[in-house]
């Protein structure tokens, strides 16, 4: 987790980046954002707002495992954050981060299958 807490503060310092879950449901809407990060204590009405939206512009949404005073302290704020929008990376490598873990978590579902099978 230290990982996705170093990426997500690098795109902060260097990217672009948008806070709230206002902006998040409307970047997710116009497709603008490279990935959108949900505070795991969000709404569940926002959240469900963001996730739909995303899946129709094709916008990755990833599930913070903190809260969302976690998710502000990550990004080096004083308020809450409930859901964040990377619209440029900048020095951050969270993208490839965050596939790294994508296909991590796939594998050890096949093996997992694969082990119950057998």
């Amino acid at each position: 987790m230290t990982d996705v807490d170093k990426a997500i503060s690098t795109a902060v310092k260097t990217g672009r980046v948008l806070f709230g879950a206002n902006n998040a449901v409307k970047s997710a809407k116009l497709g603008r954002a490279k990935i959108i990060i949900v505070a795991s204590n969000c709404q569940r009405n926002v959240m469900d707002d963001i996730m739909y939206y995303s899946k129709l512009s094709d916008v990755q949404v990833i599930i913070y495992k903190g809260s969302s005073i976690d998710l502000g302290i990550t990004c080096g704020k004083l308020f809450m954050v409930s859901a964040l929008t990377i619209r440029e990376t900048g020095d951050s490598d969270i993208l490839t981060l965050i596939e790294k873990t994508s296909e991590s978590v796939e594998e050890s579902k096949i093996e997992a299958v694969e082990k119950t099978n057998a």
